[in-house]
C-alpha cells in the first residue's frame, strides 16, 4: 500500500499571468493553456505594454481585459508567463517573484544565471525545483528543439561532442520577420527571369528592415547579432544553453545559424560525437522511447517508405521530429540526424506553458 507521503500530488489550481499576452506566442500561450487543460484558478491576467492596455482578448466564451505591467498586476499570482523580450523580463520578472508568483520567462534574460534553472520539459523537468530566485528559464528556440533528441542519445551513449548547423525560419525573428518575408517573396516571386539570371539585382532590389538582406528565395548565413569570435549570439546561445541543460560544462559544441525561408519550423542538422560506439539500431532504439520526439526516417530503398521530417510539416504540432539519422562515414563514435520542430510551439510556448504544469503537478 502506497503511505500518504509518497502518493503523486494532485495538480494544483493556479491563477495565471500572461506578460506579452498579445504577442505570437503569447497568443499561442493562451490557446495552449485551453487546449490542454490546465488547472486554472479564476480568470487570467493578460498584460502588456500601456500602447495595449484596454485590448480585450478573447478567454473561453468571454473577453478578458488586457492590463499595463505593474507591480499590483501580480498580487495573488501563482505562476506568470513571460514572452515580452529581455528587457520587459529583466524588469519586471523579479517583480513578479517578490508578490509571490513563480515566473516562466521565454527570453534570454535569465538562461545563464546560476541560480535560475534552464529546463526543457522532457530532457530536465527536475530542475525545475531548484528556483532559488523563484525563476524558470526557457531555452531559445533552437536548442530547445535539438535537445530533446540530444538528450536520449546522451544518455544513452554520453554525448561529448556536437556540430549543429541550423535552419531556422523567419518566424523566430517574430511576426516582423514572417511579414517580410511574404512581403519580399510576392515582390521578387513575380520576376521568375530576374531571380534565374540577375541574383544580386533581385536581393538588392528589396530593402531589408528585419533582416540583414533579402530573405525570400535566398539563404542568410547570419542569424543573430555578431559577438564574441565572430560567432552570433544565436551560435553562442546553442553552445552555453546545451551545456547548461545537459550538465555538461566541457560539451564541445560547434555551431552555425542559418536563416531560411520557411515561415515557421526550426530545422537543425547535427553530427553527434560519443564517449563510446553508437550503431543506428541502438539509437533509433533510443530516440524511438523519448518523449515529445516523433521518429520519421525512412530511405524508400528496399521498399521502406519515404520518410524524413520537414519544417513546413512540423508548423502546428507539438512534438519534435527526427529523420535521417545515420552513422558517421568516419568516426563509429558519431551519429548524424535531421532535427526539426514549430519554433512557437515547442520552441517558445508550448514549453513555457508545459514548465507552469510542472510547477502545478507539485500540488
Amino acid at each position: 500500500m502506497t503511505s500518504p507521503d509518497t502518493e503523486p500530488r494532485a495538480p494544483r489550481p493556479l491563477r495565471v499571468a500572461v506578460v506579452g499576452a498579445t504577442g505570437a506566442v503569447g497568443q499561442e500561450m493562451r490557446r495552449l493553456l485551453v487546449a490542454r487543460d490546465v488547472p486554472l484558478e479564476g480568470e487570467p491576467v493578460f498584460l502588456a505594454s500601456e500602447r495595449s492596455a484596454g485590448k480585450r482578448l478573447p478567454w473561453l466564451d468571454g473577453e478578458v481585459e488586457v492590463q499595463a505591467i505593474s507591480e499590483e498586476a501580480f498580487d495573488g499570482v501563482d505562476v506568470a508567463l513571460f514572452s515580452a523580450g529581455g528587457t520587459r523580463s529583466k524588469q519586471w520578472a523579479p517583480v513578479a517573484a517578490s508578490r509571490g508568483a513563480v515566473v516562466v520567462d521565454n527570453s534570454s534574460a535569465f538562461r545563464m544565471d546560476d541560480q535560475v534553472p534552464l529546463v526543457v520539459s522532457e530532457v530536465n523537468p527536475e530542475a525545475i525545483a531548484n528556483r532559488p530566485k523563484g525563476i524558470i528559464a526557457n531555452p531559445n528556440c533552437t536548442t530547445m528543439v535539438l535537445m530533446v533528441a540530444a538528450k536520449p542519445l546522451h544518455d544513452a551513449f554520453g554525448l561529448t561532442e556536437m556540430v549543429a548547423t541550423s535552419y531556422q525560419a523567419a518566424g523566430g525573428a517574430g511576426m516582423s520577420g514572417i511579414t517580410e518575408l511574404l512581403e519580399q517573396a510576392t515582390k521578387l516571386g513575380a520576376d521568375g527571369d530576374q531571380l534565374r539570371f540577375a541574383g544580386a539585382q533581385a536581393e538588392a532590389g528589396v530593402e531589408p528592415a528585419t533582416f540583414s538582406k533579402a530573405i525570400a528565395f535566398n539563404v542568410l548565413a547570419h542569424c543573430g547579432s555578431f559577438t564574441d569570435e565572430r560567432y552570433t549570439d544565436e551560435e553562442w546561445k546553442l553552445v552555453n544553453e546545451s551545456r547548461k541543460i545537459l550538465k555538461q560544462p566541457a560539451l564541445r559544441v560547434s555551431p552555425t545559424c542559418v536563416r531560411v525561408p520557411v515561415v515557421v519550423g526550426h530545422a537543425i542538422a547535427a553530427r553527434l560525437t560519443f564517449a563510446a560506439p553508437v550503431a543506428r539500431d541502438a539509437a533509433m532504439e533510443a530516440l524511438a522511447a523519448a518523449p515529445g520526439l516523433v521518429v520519421e526516417d525512412g530511405t524508400g530503398l528496399d521498399g521502406e517508405p519515404l520518410a524524413y521530417p520537414t519544417p513546413l510539416a512540423s508548423a502546428g504540432r507539438d512534438d519534435v521530429l527526427v529523420g535521417r539519422v545515420r552513422e558517421d562515414l568516419a568516426d563509429p563514435y558519431s551519429l548524424n540526424l535531421w532535427v526539426v520542430g514549430d519554433n512557437l510551439l515547442k520552441g517558445a510556448a508550448l514549453n513555457t506553458v508545459q514548465l507552469a504544469e510542472l510547477v502545478a503537478a507539485e500540488g
